[in-house]
C-alpha cells in the first residue's frame, strides 16, 4: 500500500491510499511512468560484489608474495655478509697472531672457529719477488743477516649456497734469517 497526498478542487489537500502499480480509483487512468523524475531512479546497490573481493583478494595476494620473497632475499644476503665478515675478521686475526710470532720460522697452522663452520690456515715462507728477481738480487740478500717473509692466511666456509668460499689474507715482514 501507498499512501500519497492529493490535492482538491476546493483547495484542500486529501491523503489517499493506493496499491503500487494500480488505480487509486475504478476506472482511473493508470498513472504515468517515473521514470525522469528526480528521486524516482532506483539507487545503485552499496558494496561490492564478490568478483571485485575476489580479484582485489588475488592482487593483494601477488603483492604479499613479492614482498615475502624479497624480505627472504634480503635476509639471506645479510645472512651471508655475516658470515663473510666473521671470515675477515678471523683471517686478520689468524694474520696478526702469525705475523707476531717472533722470531718468525718458516711454519704452517691450521685450525676451527664458531664450531667448525669456519676453518683457517697460516703460513710462513720466504717471499719471493713476483716475476722470479734477479739472480744478483737474491746472491745479494743471501748475506743479510734478515730477510723477508711472506705469511698469509687463509678462511675457508660456507657460502650462501651451500659451497665453500676461499678469503685469503697475506703480507710481508722482516725476520732474522735461519742459522744454517
Amino acid at each position: 500500500m501507498r499512501y500519497h497526498r492529493v490535492n482538491r478542487r476546493d483547495g484542500h489537500t486529501a491523503v489517499r491510499c493506493s496499491l503500487r502499480g494500480t488505480a487509486a480509483r475504478p476506472g482511473a487512468r493508470p498513472r504515468a511512468a517515473r521514470h525522469g523524475r528526480p528521486g524516482s531512479a532506483r539507487k545503485p546497490p552499496r558494496g561490492f560484489s564478490l568478483l571485485e573481493v575476489l580479484v582485489a583478494f588475488v592482487i593483494l595476494s601477488l603483492v604479499a608474495v613479492a614482498l615475502f620473497r624479497l624480505f627472504s632475499a634480503a635476509l639471506n644476503n645479510a645472512s651471508a655478509a655475516d658470515d663473510y665478515s666473521r671470515a675477515v675478521l678471523v683471517a686478520e686475526s689468524a694474520l696478526a697472531t702469525a705475523a707476531a710470532t717472533q722470531p718468525l720460522r718458516e711454519t704452517t697452522q691450521s685450525g676451527t672457529v664458531d664450531d667448525g663452520r669456519i676453518e683457517w690456515a697460516t703460513r710462513v715462507e720466504p717471499y719471493a719477488p713476483p716475476g722470479g728477481g734477479s739472480p744478483e738480487l737474491a746472491s745479494l740478500t743471501e748475506t743479510l743477516p734478515t730477510r723477508l717473509y711472506r705469511v698469509s692466511a687463509e678462511v675457508t666456509f660456507a657460502g650462501p649456497t651451500g659451497g665453500k668460499r676461499t678469503f685469503a689474507l697475506a703480507t710481508v715482514r722482516v725476520g732474522a734469517r735461519d742459522a744454517k
